[in-house]
């Protein structure tokens, strides 16, 4: 859309395309195989020495080397994609070796006497000069601490499987019942756990490289035709494609599923990566379920939940390790819109949301230890639809309710469970809502954001405390 745009307005500009054939993992699509049609600069230097040395022996003069030139620059423009971007007003230089320091610099030098468009081809070699990144560049794009010598990633305390790995071994075992069941992924198959399904079910997986809106659209159609797809994505990258997820899935009400990986805050990463949002960008859309699980295990069975409901669904979990929990052999879909009581009190309910769960039941045990408070504790699994029934007992018997969850607090599972409650008459009741705070989230390591934030057990404890001790 930028090139398109550029080439119109015809502006003195120059656009340098870095192409070292990857995006995270190797480069799909049409375009790409299109910028890899190019022959070795080597061959096309000899091409050119080659055919002016044959004209100049023949004697037929300078009107026949004109020609020849032209002919050459048709022939370059076969094997190299130059041609691609000259049709949209650009004037294409390149393919130029981009780790060739002096070239680089003598072929910018040389573009800034030009008054237009300007695109400047660079191959380059993902990961160049660390022969591990060389070889493995789609490990490597996001990496955690390594052993420089070896290249080795260097693996957390404790055997727990990754959410992702646990999701992705998940759908393999349902795909494998059931042959309507694709997998998609833009760009991204290591990231969001969908390797062992590429290579157990390659005819049924898609990679349509980091294009999410297609992703959606492609994914409904699918559906459409019968299909059950799911959507590997991370959060923040959804919200790319919302329009496509609004009327291409939603609307049309189509059995598309929503992996979204990486809720909530996800460390290094920093403030583009958290998934701070995506609960309040899909619990307003119709026909869409929503839902999130307490731990690994129960990831499981949400996607089965997810694939078999027949419209459309998301499933939202945290980057990072399971607890280690058992993981059952048989995926069963759960009932939806219905909450699961953990521990029963009779001074509050905390209502809690995926990663909340496991941080709730220790602040119960704390505070009853501690300050003798009795806390009810809810996994709410859902966040679309409610559960209404439970929500308003809980509302009626304590009087008051803590709701916590890793998402922002503006339209979240707390604000839902709020306007539950104007809806029914029982806006009287006392509400603690925790969450993100209406601002972007810095970089730092999980443990970290959640200790800033006030979503730690200490944090949460401090919380309840404040609202239920009396001075």
């Amino acid at each position: 859309e930028g090139i398109n745009h550029a080439g119109h307005l015809n502006k003195d500009m120059v656009v340098i395309l870095n192409d070292n054939e990857m995006s995270i993992a190797e480069n799909v699509g049409a375009i790409s195989n299109f910028l890899s049609r190019t022959a070795s600069s080597e061959f096309v230097l000899r091409f050119k020495k080659n055919t002016e040395s044959f004209l100049k022996r023949l004697d037929m003069g300078n009107s026949v080397l004109q020609v020849a030139r032209k002919l050459e620059e048709s022939f370059k423009g076969f094997f190299t994609p130059g041609m691609l971007f000259e049709a949209f007003g650009f004037d294409y230089i390149g393919p130029i070796d981009g780790h060739d320091l002096p070239k680089l610099i003598e072929t910018l030098e040389n573009v800034k006497r030009f008054d237009d468009a300007v695109l400047i081809h660079v191959l380059t070699k993902k990961g160049k000069g660390y022969q591990p990144a060389e070889d493995n560049p789609s490990l490597f794009h996001g990496v955690g601490p390594f052993d420089i010598k070896s290249g080795k990633v260097l693996k957390g305390k404790g055997g727990a499987a990754s959410y992702t790995a646990v999701f992705g071994a998940a759908l393999c075992k349902l795909a494998a019942e059931d042959e309507r069941i694709t997998a998609i992924t833009a760009a991204m198959p290591d990231g969001t756990g969908l390797t062992c399904f590429a290579k157990d079910f390659p005819e049924r997986f898609f990679d349509v490289g980091i294009a999410e809106q297609h992703g959606v659209t492609f994914a409904a159609g699918l559906a459409a035709e019968g299909y059950r797809p799911v959507f590997a994505v991370y959060s923040s990258f959804l919200q790319r494609a919302y329009d496509q997820v609004f009327h291409d899935v939603c609307l049309q009400n189509l059995p598309v599923t929503f992996a979204l990986d990486r809720c909530g805050v996800v460390g290094n990463d920093g403030p583009t990566h958290h998934g701070a949002f995506d609960l309040s960008y899909l619990r307003h859309l119709p026909n869409l379920t929503l839902m999130s699980p307490k731990d690994e295990n129960e990831l499981q069975h949400m996607l089965a939940t997810a694939i078999n409901l027949g419209s459309p669904a998301a499933v939202r979990y945290p980057r990072g390790n399971g607890y280690g929990v058992a993981l059952d052999q048989t995926l069963v879909p759960i009932q939806v819109g219905r909450a699961e009581v953990l521990r029963e009190g009779s001074d509050a309910a905390i209502l809690a949301l995926g990663t909340m769960v496991r941080p709730a039941l220790e602040v119960a045990q704390l505070l009853e230890m501690e300050s003798g408070i009795s806390l009810s504790v809810i996994n709410a699994r859902f966040i679309k639809p409610l559960d209404d029934e439970l929500i308003l007992k809980l509302a009626q018997k304590h009087g008051c309710l803590i709701t916590i969850e890793e998402n922002a607090l503006q339209g979240g599972f707390g604000t839902a469970v709020l306007e539950l409650l104007e809806e029914r008459g029982l806006a009287d009741v006392r509400v603690l809502r925790l969450g993100y705070p209406d601002s972007y989230i810095p970089q730092a390591e999980q443990h970290e954001l959640r200790e800033m934030l006030g979503l730690d057990s200490a944090g949460i404890a401090a919380s309840i405390r404040n609202m239920l001790v009396k001075p």
